[in-house]
């Protein structure tokens, strides 16, 4: 029965999943907040398109491989298909040429790494805390 439960069931392991604590980002002003809590907290924005595989497939490996807690970082996720006036104005307010998907890190209201593609998951957030 054993592989009837994951094909009809889903996998235990899909099940025991761990939730990040994502916030969306779907106002521009957000933007600010963002700059602002940075200078307390670091804050993560990572852009992901949700009609690209590789952008998928970056997004499953990056929630797997997270190893940080609320308390460390503010966790902002940008769905760019239906907000791309935040994704151009996030390029603008911290100068960083857009890409997708791509994890800009934030802190004192500048971004201080950031990345895109396959990189995102080279990046040690607990780095930046």
């Amino acid at each position: 029965m054993g592989i009837f439960n994951k094909l009809f069931s889903g996998s235990t392991e899909e099940k025991d999943k761990k939730a990040l604590p994502w916030i969306p980002l779907t106002e521009l002003a957000q933007l600010t907040d963002i700059k602002t809590k940075s200078a307390t907290k670091t804050q993560v924005i990572f852009k992901h398109s949700t009609r690209c595989g590789i952008s998928r497939m970056v997004i499953k490996q990056f929630e797997s491989a997270y190893n940080v807690t609320e308390n460390d970082v503010d966790l902002y996720y940008l769905d760019l298909l239906n907000h791309r006036d935040i994704s151009g104005e996030i390029a603008a307010t911290f100068q960083v040429m857009h890409e997708s998907p791509q994890l800009l890190i934030i802190k004192n209201g500048v971004v201080v790494k950031f990345d895109s593609h396959g990189a995102i998951n080279s990046i040690d957030l607990s780095e930046f805390i």
